[in-house]
């Protein structure tokens, strides 16, 4: 089933007019591509469209955790199905000026002893593309004036690197979302993980591995998917 084009900063529809594709609140976007339903199959359609930007997550997954979403933003059409496709405007147009994707984000769902149900998103974005303070609650595109000048609040691993992230302020989001925010930088692009409930961020004192899954190979096809997608 093909990936549905959406906004990248806001669940409002978009539409598409002569290559160019619009949101109701943020106008010209580059389009946020994500599944009816997680799946294999569309896994790898957003994996194809998703380069340069890696797609990561917890690696290996814990036993009984699922991919419960998932989505790339990239500019093109619903039949595409490539990588490589050139930037649209909008959203973070600026910033894959050589062509390729802008952001990715991915969901996986499962339960821990001391926080029951779980949902653990991570995005990898170029700056100003807004997915996630999407996935946070957060009207922003970017981290950078939320973040707090102390010392990081956890690392992540990926490859040999120990990557810093920072808790991210939520207290003057709207709502009553109960989440914990932290971000840093990773590559050259934002890296974010929103960990639902806030209590969860305890999980992440176990020195958490994030993988690039899109050079992970026949492993992919092991990998658990489905569940409820979490709203966001």
């Amino acid at each position: 089933m093909p990936l549905v084009a959406g906004c990248p900063r806001c669940a409002s529809p978009v539409t598409e007019w002569d290559a160019t594709w619009a949101c109701s609140d943020h106008g010209p976007v580059t389009p946020l591509w994500r599944p009816r339903a997680a799946s294999y199959d569309d896994f790898a359609e957003a994996l194809r469209r998703a380069a340069p930007v890696p797609t990561y997550l917890p690696w290996p997954m814990s036993p009984g955790w699922s991919v419960s979403d998932f989505g790339v933003v990239a500019a093109g059409s619903a039949g595409d199905g490539g990588a490589g496709v050139g930037v649209g405007a909008g959203a973070g147009a600026g910033a894959g000026a050589g062509g390729g994707a802008l952001a990715t984000v991915t969901c996986c769902s499962g339960t821990s002893e001391l926080d029951g149900p779980v949902d653990v998103f991570v995005v990898a974005e170029e700056p100003g593309t807004g997915v996630g303070g999407r996935c946070a609650g957060l009207p922003v595109s970017d981290p950078g004036p939320l973040l707090s000048d102390g010392p990081p609040t956890v690392k992540v691993r990926i490859g040999s690197q120990a990557v810093p992230l920072w808790p991210v302020s939520t207290s003057d989001a709207g709502g009553d979302l109960d989440r914990s925010v932290v971000a840093g930088e990773a590559g050259g692009r934002w890296l974010w993980m929103v960990l639902r409930p806030a209590s969860a961020i305890l999980l992440l004192r176990d020195d958490w591995i994030l993988a690039d899954v899109s050079g992970i190979g026949a492993p992919l096809l092991e990998m658990p998917f489905g569940g409820p997608p979490p709203p966001w």
